[in-house]
């Protein structure tokens, strides 16, 4: 009962504070020390302690993704810096109108997220442009978060064909392919999409006639009046790095990020060197911007780590894959909850997948079903407050709090995810 009680109390606390704007730094070891005390995990010594399995983690996760976090940053830093975002942003308001921007920012983050390119990196390379469409547009600043989240890990993430590592980890333990049950992926992608936008132009229409406007900040880019460079000198850089990661992508895996990332950020310096404003300066804000990205959350994957170590999560697994009745439910509330509390997908299919997948074929469920339930499900309550993306989207890089912009975050990439999930289920059971 301590070991429940230590787990759930550790996540709300990390919660809590994550949403106060409490440095994560602190927060996620000082929440995850909390859980290792309520459940007999020693400090410093033995096999399994606080000290080394947060720690490892922590590291883990930079060593797996730290030239992504880092060519990321560079890369969206070069779109600013060069007047490439602000560019591109101002031909797709001549094209669309003002009135679009939104629908610009989503489209802009769902081709990159489908086409390979990393959540996070999506976020880092679409927030320069998302900047200044929404002030050109007058729209308030707090729902870019939402309008970036809900491009990138909503309706895309999750979906058949998607080589986004959230669609393809089932492939190694069901034995499906990544366009698993891609007729209702496909149905249920578009229910997202639809209602998701919907939503997201309903409360920022709210806002607006609240008198919500755009508010510029002294941390806003300072990029003068001057011979902006060609649209198309923007948009050929994204489209190297969505061209190479699908390419390389069966080949390199994770690795083709790298290459790719790699060959946008060469792309926009040899097209746009002259039009930078102050490439030292941009150079140094993008590196730092990429380790206080990626440190937020690997303070997240460490606590992660210590959950995963806990009686009660594991006694918690093993509950959810008993549930009776519906197995896909049973399989759907499993991924969930576990995605929920390691506050990752990918984790939460890592960890659930090896216990959830040979429980549920032997039941007789059908493979490529499981596999879509499992992808689906993976990302709604892996997007809770203090989720890495989330919290990296958020704060280091549109700068925001989570007092401001979570709600619109939640509602896109929990609420709807759930609801798109319960779709699924249901037309798993009538087909």
């Amino acid at each position: 009962m301590l070991s429940l009680i230590g787990l759930v109390g550790g996540l709300l606390l990390l919660i809590v504070l994550t949403i106060r704007g409490m440095n994560l730094f602190i927060a996620a070891p000082l929440c995850a020390l909390i859980v290792a005390l309520t459940n007999n995990i020693p400090m410093f010594m033995g096999d399994t302690n606080f000290v080394e399995t947060y720690m490892s983690g922590f590291t883990g996760f930079i060593a797996a993704w730290f030239f992504m976090f880092l060519l990321g940053a560079l890369f969206g830093k070069f779109m600013e810096d060069t007047g490439a975002a602000d560019s591109v942003a101002r031909w797709i308001i001549t094209k669309l109108g003002y009135k679009q921007a939104v629908l610009a920012v989503v489209m802009a983050c769902a081709i990159l997220t489908y086409g390979g390119v990393s959540v996070f990196v999506v976020a880092f390379s679409v927030y320069p442009m998302a900047i200044s469409l929404f002030k050109d547009a007058n729209l308030p600043r707090r729902f870019i978060p939402a309008t970036m989240a809900f491009g990138s890990v909503t309706f895309t993430m999750t979906s058949a064909g998607s080589p986004e590592i959230q669609n393809w980890i089932p492939i190694k333990y069901l034995g499906t392919s990544p366009f698993a049950a891609w007729e209702v992926s496909l149905v249920v992608a578009v229910f997202m999409a639809v209602f998701g936008y919907w939503w997201l132009k309903r409360m920022i229409n709210k806002a607006l006639a609240n008198g919500e406007r755009f508010e510029t900040r002294e941390s806003d880019p300072e990029i003068p009046e001057r011979d902006y460079p060609h649209p198309i000198t923007g948009i050929i850089p994204l489209l190297v790095v969505l061209v190479l990661s699908f390419l390389l992508h069966d080949t390199l895996a994770q690795m083709a990020l790298i290459v790719a990332l790699s060959g946008g950020v060469l792309a926009l310096m040899l097209i746009n060197f002259r039009h930078f404003h102050n490439l030292g300066n941009a150079i140094n804000l993008g590196t730092t911007g990429a380790l206080v990205a990626i440190g937020n959350t690997a303070a997240v994957v460490g606590f992660g780590s210590i959950a995963k170590n806990t009686e009660a999560f594991q006694q918690t697994v093993a509950i959810m894959t008993q549930i009776p009745g519906n197995e896909l439910i049973g399989a759907a509330i499993a991924v969930s909850v576990i995605a929920g509390l390691t506050g990752s997908a990918s984790g939460g299919q890592a960890i659930a997948l090896p216990l959830v997948g040979p429980h549920y074929l032997d039941q007789g469920v059908e493979p490529e079903q499981l596999h879509r339930i499992v992808s689906i499900s993976s990302g709604a309550l892996d997007s809770l407050p203090h989720n890495g993306y989330v919290v990296t989207t958020i704060r280091a890089i549109c700068n925001e709090t989570h007092k401001a912009a979570y709600g619109a975050v939640g509602a896109l990439t929990v609420v709807v995810p759930l609801i798109g999930l319960t779709m699924a289920i249901a037309l798993f059971s009538i087909f």
